[in-house]
């Protein structure tokens, strides 16, 4: 199932809409086809959202920031206002998840809390429970990590635009999805950090075992 994720993921973020760009950037022009390649990306995370039921924080991060990035691309009117608009549009993500630590509603605590609700943990105990010091600060360093990545994508893409410009879209695309993938490496490496802590918190502090009781075998998060 993960392999097939990496396929699809690989096939709807890059390789279609490179296509998109390649062959119809002569027919549509520039703005319009960043604008088409971007189709295949919504249609096929709109999917995701409703296929794994996200309907949470974490689906509605990924809403807003999906429907606040397609309304800009279409006010936009131009490939390089475009692609312009999208950096300052990451810069203000950036910002906002930032805020979410200054207001001590950190986001990574709030996605790591739906993903535990998902395998069917309390929600209201899972975050009562993150919010212990020993696991609140790590959430807080996990969010930053979230915000890092929307300023360093913005800033790259802005790099890459003063120094190639709209033509060179392609190698735009190509670097973008690749640090991407290398900040999702890093903060499912977060995930997993924090899940192994959270695990071994249980272990200390489970109590004798009684008949018949189940003990979890693994991290919930």
């Amino acid at each position: 199932m993960k392999k097939s994720i990496v396929v699809f993921d690989l096939l709807f973020y890059l390789i279609i809409p490179y296509l998109i760009w390649n062959q119809g950037r002569d027919m549509l022009g520039d703005y319009y086809a960043i604008l088409l390649s971007s189709v295949p990306g919504f249609i096929y995370t709109i999917y995701r959202f409703v296929k794994e039921k996200q309907f949470n924080v974490t689906g509605m991060f990924i809403l807003f920031s999906l429907f606040a990035g397609t309304t800009i691309d279409l006010l936009s009117g131009s490939a390089g206002r475009m692609l312009w608009n999208q950096v300052f549009f990451g810069i203000f993500m950036a910002l906002l998840i930032f805020s979410t630590i200054f207001i001590k509603q950190p986001l990574g605590m709030h996605f790591a809390v739906d993903i535990a609700y998902l395998q069917g943990e309390p929600r209201n105990e899972t975050q009562a429970l993150y919010r212990k010091p020993e696991f609140y600060k790590h959430f807080v360093w996990l969010t930053a990590l979230f915000a890092f990545r929307s300023l360093f994508q913005a800033g790259l893409k802005s790099y890459l635009l003063m120094e190639y410009g709209v033509k060179k879209y392609d190698f735009i695309l190509f670097a973008m999805k690749i640090s991407g993938w290398i900040f999702g490496g890093l903060i499912t490496a977060g995930f997993v950090f924090i899940s192994v802590k959270i695990y071994n918190y249980h272990e200390r502090n489970k109590g004798p075992e009684e008949p018949g009781s189940k003990i979890q075998a693994e991290p919930k998060i």
